[in-house]
């Protein structure tokens, strides 16, 4: 054989190789780089009540931000058809900085919260599956709760509810669509990279309760604010199939 046939032979492998590489039954595992850029208001932080009674007073001007994070993230995708993937995406949860903003933005960071987000993706991917870039849309289901929600900086706390005060912090947990664009590029029959950007439509509630022991209050307050966060994810891999 010629080195000419030899060539053409080869080339041909490699192009039915990639044929096999995203079509229906295939399997895709992904390792990468998360980045979640939040794009984060908050409402004015509003007294619910203090000792157990109704107070319903906003504090005009306060405000806080939520700041990026960055982190590991793992997807699996099986292929349904050529074209239809159904993708499982979770991520090391990040943990968040919060900042004040507003009257608030003298504190400077408030304090930080963990933040989880599993998803699940319907992916229609363009071009045939032996095309080695593929681009492709999605949409899904993301369910988001927090953890380790922490207020870190004391001279807020005390200056905003008394010399003696704590304070603890929750935020509610909820369900919200992932809409997707990305592609991915195959460098041979089995390992891929990729990119994908994601956007969240996400808020949530931060709820706190701080107790002002100082010069025998004995105070009990409760607070909370709403915090849009809608995030913009991108997502920077290199996968797998099997």
């Amino acid at each position: 054989m010629t080195h000419k046939k030899i060539l053409v032979a080869s080339v041909a492998m490699l192009i039915a190789g990639a044929a096999q590489a995203q079509s229906a039954g295939s399997n895709v595992v992904s390792l990468g780089w998360f980045r979640l850029m939040p794009n984060s208001s908050a409402d004015p932080l509003t007294v619910d009540s203090i000792n157990g009674f109704p107070v319903g007073m906003a504090k005009a001007g306060t405000g806080a931000k939520i700041k990026s994070a960055d982190t590991l993230g793992i997807s699996l995708e099986h292929y349904v058809t050529d074209n239809i993937g159904v993708e499982f995406v979770v991520g090391v949860p990040p943990k968040h900085d919060v900042t004040g903003e507003g009257t608030f933005a003298k504190y400077g960071m408030l304090g930080n919260v963990k933040q989880w987000s599993p998803a699940v993706l319907l992916k229609y991917h363009f071009l045939e599956a032996k095309a080695r870039f593929r681009p492709y849309v999605g949409i899904g289901v993301n369910y988001t709760w927090f953890t380790d929600e922490t207020i870190t900086n004391q001279t807020f706390v005390k200056s905003e509810f008394g010399p003696g005060a704590t304070m603890s912090a929750s935020a509610k947990s909820s369900w919200n669509p992932v809409f997707n664009v990305g592609a991915n590029y195959a460098v041979t029959d089995n390992w891929f990279v990729g990119v994908s950007v994601s956007y969240l439509p996400l808020s949530t509630t931060a709820s706190f309760t701080a107790q002002n022991a100082g010069a025998g209050a004995n105070q009990t307050i409760q607070s909370h604010t709403k915090i849009k966060i809608d995030p913009v994810v991108t997502f920077l891999s290199v996968g797998y199939r099997f």
